[in-house]
């Protein structure tokens, strides 16, 4: 969130429409939707734009006041409450949400709760398309509202209204005083996806990142839903997380909900630069961990293996290294990325994963000029030629890097089709090892010289 734009937050009971009202103003999908009451948990906040003036925009929770205690069910609803009046407190502007019909007691109640922030609501009642159930939605002006905005949040009735009324509330706004939080540099933001199954400590290690709790945290695996946007600053470069939702095997995968939750956690790793995989460190490897890693090597992605928790594993000598050494083994091809032992909990191991990042972040980024490849081809050419059989022959003429962030290179060869996987293998760890790549994925694609196309 930045504090230079004012914070407008969308509230209400459960399923009244809230995140479709988000994903309206943003004009695109980017909170899940689903008539199950309960989807979004966690605020989500995006900047947007809202007729010329730009805003933190925040869909929060749905508000139940009546809870089931003693159950998980309940306990997140409670944790969701909590996070919901973190985020009324600081707003500049509530939308207060309705269904159109009749007022509920928790409507009711929800009002009361927010009379100390009668100065900043505003109130809506939605999926009032073609003047339904209008008449008694006007009922709302008995409890104290000066105007009520009548609209239909999934088919764009009067929503440009209650965005005007939104910008006029807020033409005396100005912006909160700089913070220790604000960012310092200019420079490009690094950001980083936190993947890996339920429970293991994504939301944790994405609060003690941020110094926040825009998290959710619960030990009740699936509690995220949303990504969770958050920001930092660390060493003067400034950092975006994404906290993601947990990704367990598909036959596990029965909600709709999270069904959206675990593709849009996938689709978080393409907008990513650096893939942080949470692996609880007692449980170790799964399926589930080798199949996100390889999604991030495909994409050409940073991949840091997180093994969290740490500190509840055993006391024993060389125990890091063993458990090294097992994960270098199952995963193979991807020996180049680091693995850092992590307590989310207390911070133990925090600089060493961020020192980490930003290495990695700086080989993402590199680029090499075309003569230094050249110049370092010819050497590995003479240390390791091509074979020279009538079939397998091949020649090399030169290299170019195409990409960074994720890293490509083309060489360009006489007879593409020979050159095998393992001579590729060989130029890939020749790269990795003489021009400074050696903790991300690296592509080369071969292709026909123009004297072969001839």
């Amino acid at each position: 969130m930045d504090n230079r734009f004012p914070l407008i937050a969308l509230a209400g009971r459960p399923n009244v429409g809230k995140s479709t009202l988000f994903n309206r103003i943003l004009r695109k999908k980017r909170a899940i939707t689903d008539p199950t009451p309960g989807v979004t948990r966690d605020p989500v906040i995006e900047n947007t734009v809202m007729l010329g003036k730009t805003v933190n925009l925040v869909d929060t929770g749905g508000f139940k006041l009546e809870r089931k205690k003693g159950t998980p069910e309940g306990e997140i609803d409670g944790l969701v409450v909590e996070k919901t009046l973190e985020i009324l407190e600081k707003a500049d502007i509530i939308v207060l949400l309705f269904e159109a019909g009749e007022l509920t007691l928790e409507d009711e109640e929800f009002i009361d709760l927010l009379r100390p922030y009668q100065g900043k609501l505003i109130a809506a009642v939605n999926k009032t398309e073609g003047g339904r159930r209008e008449a008694e939605a006007w009922n709302l002006l008995s409890y104290g509202f000066e105007k009520v905005y009548m609209i239909s949040a999934e088919h764009g009735d009067n929503v440009g209204d209650l965005q005007s009324a939104i910008i006029e509330r807020l033409s005396d706004w100005k912006a909160k005083p700089e913070s220790n939080e604000r960012l310092t540099v200019s420079d490009s933001i690094i950001r980083i996806a936190l993947l890996g199954k339920p429970n293991t400590g994504k939301s944790t290690l994405s609060n003690l990142l941020t110094s926040s709790s825009a998290s959710i945290v619960s030990n009740i695996p699936g509690t995220t839903r949303d990504v969770v946007e958050g920001r930092f600053v660390w060493k003067d470069k400034e950092f975006e997380v994404l906290d993601t939702a947990g990704i367990r095997r598909k036959a596990k995968v029965h909600e709709n909900i999270e069904y959206y939750s675990v593709n849009r956690a996938i689709k978080t790793i393409d907008s990513a630069d650096i893939v942080f995989l949470i692996i609880d460190a007692v449980e170790g490897l799964t399926d589930q961990d080798k199949k996100i890693a390889g999604l991030a090597h495909d994409r050409g992605r940073g991949l840091i293996m997180v093994l969290n928790k740490w500190d509840t594993m055993p006391v024993t000598p060389n125990a890091f290294i063993a458990v090294k050494d097992r994960i270098h083994f199952l995963f193979g091809q991807m020996e180049y990325a680091p693995i850092v032992p992590l307590c989310a909990l207390n911070g133990n191991g925090l600089d060493e994963l961020l020192n980490t990042c930003l290495r990695m972040h700086r080989q993402l980024n590199r680029q090499i000029e075309t003569s230094t490849l050249n110049e370092a081809l010819q050497r590995w050419l003479i240390e390791n030629p091509p074979p020279s059989g009538k079939q397998s022959r091949f020649k090399l003429r030169y290299a170019v890097q195409v990409k960074a962030n994720p890293v490509k290179f083309v060489f360009f060869a006489s007879r593409s089709h020979a050159v095998s996987e393992t001579y590729i293998a060989y130029l890939r760890n020749r790269i990795r090892r003489d021009l400074g790549f050696s903790l991300i994925p690296v592509t080369i694609e071969i292709r026909s010289s123009s004297k072969e196309r001839k």
